[in-house]
C-alpha cells in the first residue's frame, strides 16, 4: 500500500515562508516512476493544482498565482517531495496535498493515483 504523508504545515503571517514535506512509502511504490504535484484546497473551492516536478526533477511546473514564490523539489534518494513557500499571501490559505501521478503532462486532480491526508496552511495576521 502507498502512503504519502505531508507535513510542515501551519499559521504564519503574510510574507512569512513555509516549507512543506511529503515523504512517500510503499513496499512496491517506486518514488522515482511517480511525478509528483502539490495540490491545495481552500474552503468551499474545488482542489488546484500548484505545483508539479516530473520524474527526476529536471522539469517543474507552476500556477500562475504562485510562480516565483514558491519552488518544488525531490529527493528520489530519500522518497521525498517538498514546496517551499515563500511571501505567502491570505489567499495561498489552504489544505496542501501531496500527489503522485504516471504522467508528466496535465496536471490533472484525475491524472494522480496517490494523494495524502493534506496539511493546512493558513496565512493570517
Amino acid at each position: 500500500q502507498v502512503q504519502l504523508v505531508e507535513s510542515g504545515g501551519g499559521l504564519v503571517q503574510p510574507g512569512g515562508s513555509l516549507r512543506l514535506s511529503c515523504a512517500a512509502s510503499g513496499r512496491t511504490f517506486i518514488f522515482s516512476s511517480y511525478v509528483m504535484a502539490w495540490f491545495r484546497q481552500a474552503p468551499g473551492k474545488e482542489r488546484e493544482f500548484v505545483a508539479g516536478i516530473s520524474w527526476g526533477g529536471r522539469r517543474t511546473y507552476y500556477e500562475d498565482s504562485v510562480k516565483g514564490r514558491f519552488t518544488i523539489s525531490r529527493d528520489n534518494a530519500k522518497n521525498t517531495v517538498a514546496l517551499q513557500m515563500n511571501s505567502l499571501k491570505p489567499e495561498d490559505t489552504a489544505v496542501y496535498y501531496c500527489a503522485a501521478g504516471l504522467y508528466d503532462s496535465g496536471y490533472k486532480t484525475s491524472e494522480f493515483q496517490y494523494w495524502g491526508q493534506g496539511t493546512q496552511v493558513t496565512v493570517s495576521s
